[in-house]
């Protein structure tokens, strides 16, 4: 005699929103600080000749498809996971209107994310 188990399971977004978390905090750990030191450091200390990026330079990698979506990927992970970090911190801080501050919070992060990828790809 075999029994049939009716179990239900109740959908949630936790996998989304924490893959996009991990992966926006693995980006800013390992990807932005060699950006940030490059764009903002490299320069000024002259540890790269300032034609590196040069109008015309920047200009031409911004053409490149792959370079377009590396800094999607760069900045929209980004966004999520300072999303979920402000969610958290909100929430640490006394803020207990969790559902205000999630569809706030995750919908700034999707309308940024809308706008910058109409920025790179439309043009």
């Amino acid at each position: 005699m075999s029994k049939s188990y009716n179990i239900k399971y109740k959908v949630s977004n936790k996998p989304v929103i924490w893959s996009l978390f991990a992966a926006g905090g693995t980006i800013a750990a390992l990807v932005l600080p060699v950006l940030v030191l490059l764009f903002t450091l490299a320069v000024p200390l002259s540890l790269l000749p300032q034609e590196i990026f040069s109008y015309a330079r920047m200009q031409t990698a911004l053409a490149s498809s792959l370079v377009r979506l590396f800094l999607f990927t760069v900045v929209f992970l980004s966004l999520w996971h300072a999303a979920h970090r402000m969610r958290i911190t909100l929430h640490d801080f006394g803020l207990r209107a969790d559902s205000l501050v999630k569809y706030l919070l995750y919908g700034l992060a999707a309308i940024a994310s809308i706008i910058l990828g109409i920025v790179l790809f439309s043009a």
